[in-house]
């Protein structure tokens, strides 16, 4: 099959499309799914570059990408990953086969893929990601555990539908466990990437009163997608908005930003984090945090009935897909080139053109 491989960790040298990458064998429990499209992340650079690694400290797309080829701790869990990868996270497709122990009947389904992997148990290593802990979309077939090949009924193409699963779920995570409520003011960073575009529709689904932060010229886009207000990403938080002004910060951005976030939030204001593009090393003011009543948020692993919500807002059409651009499998490299820009509003998906299967 064809297949885009991560070989190791480094630039875009380390992206190797093939065409005779053998198609996988879904053992018991588990499905093969024959993609249509995949989405580009930020965790699949940030695993490819080795930014989850504890040595680096700086914003993703750093000089540290090229210099932390050895990282041993370069899986979003903390472990080294196994080479070669296929990444992807994100994918829509097609079961075509299953293993031993599934249903026949589930062959044909149209699915998205849950890109959270559930071992059982609450432990750290019961979880992983698609992508990083074991092989993903990012090629003709993948074979994924039952649970996380979900029926989809849409009239949405497979590009469309490719956007929702990584992005939306970390959004709708970070806005459940900031508990965004009705009414409420909520600020969004990062507004206009994959992850924060998601959470100003989330958001606004909710009845939130939504401040994007992002670059000036995404200001339209965001207000179209229910932002009231559009700040830019170098904008004094604390003197355009007040101290004590909201009720939720929703970010994926952090860096140098992070200590306005806690002043501009309401006492027992909600604090939620799913990434850090402009530094992961924040300066944290401890007395803000408790005399204020604040709750922070690390969101990484949903609860389990989050993805199968999704699926409903999108079968109800209560969330839309942004497509920025659309690029071919084999120009993976291209397309995460142009992801680094961020000068699109939504996500980059890969068309997976169909082939037949090869079992």
């Amino acid at each position: 099959m064809r297949a885009v491989l991560l070989t190791g960790h480094g630039g875009f040298e380390r992206l190797e499309y093939r065409e005779d990458v053998p198609a996988p064998v879904p053992a018991a429990g588990e499905v093969l799914v024959r993609i249509g499209a995949a989405a580009v992340n930020n965790t699949d650079i940030n695993a490819r570059t080795g930014w989850y690694s504890k040595s680096v400290r700086e914003a993703t797309g750093g000089s540290s990408a090229q210099t932390n080829a050895n990282a041993g701790d370069a899986g979003w869990t903390g472990a080294a990953i196994a080479f070669p990868r296929t990444q992807g996270a994100d994918g829509c497709g097609e079961i075509v086969a299953v293993g031993p122990g599934i249903a026949s009947t589930r062959i044909g389904a149209r699915v998205l893929l849950d890109p959270v992997l559930r071992g059982g148990g609450t432990e750290a290593n019961s979880f992983g990601y698609i992508g990083t802990d074991r092989d993903g979309c990012f090629a003709e077939f993948v074979a994924v555990p039952d649970a996380n090949a979900c029926a989809v009924s849409s009239k949405l193409s497979d590009v469309e539908l490719a956007s929702f699963p990584c992005s939306y779920t970390a959004a709708e995570n970070m806005l459940a466990r900031a508990a965004v409520r009705t009414r409420e003011t909520v600020v969004i960073t990062g507004a206009s990437g994959g992850v924060g575009s998601a959470a100003v529709q989330l958001a606004r689904r909710r009845g939130a009163s939504i401040i994007a932060v992002a670059s000036s010229d995404k200001s339209a886009a965001l207000r179209a997608l229910g932002a009231s207000r559009v700040l830019p990403r170098d904008a004094n938080l604390l003197a355009e908005l007040g101290a004590e002004s909201v009720d939720a910060v929703i970010d994926c951005v952090g860096g140098a930003q992070f200590s306005s976030y806690l002043q501009i939030l309401r006492r027992t204001g909600r604090y939620a984090v799913a990434g850090a593009i402009a530094g992961p090393i924040v300066e944290l003011d401890l007395r803000t945090l408790y005399l204020k009543d604040l709750t922070l948020s690390g969101c990484t692993i949903p609860d389990a009935g989050l993805f199968a919500e999704l699926i409903g807002y999108i079968e109800r059409g209560e969330i839309r897909p942004l497509v920025a651009r659309t690029y071919a499998l084999r120009d993976l490299a291209a397309a995460q080139q142009e992801f680094l820009t961020k000068q699109h509003v939504g996500k980059i998906v890969l068309s997976v053109a169909p082939a037949a299967p090869a079992i």
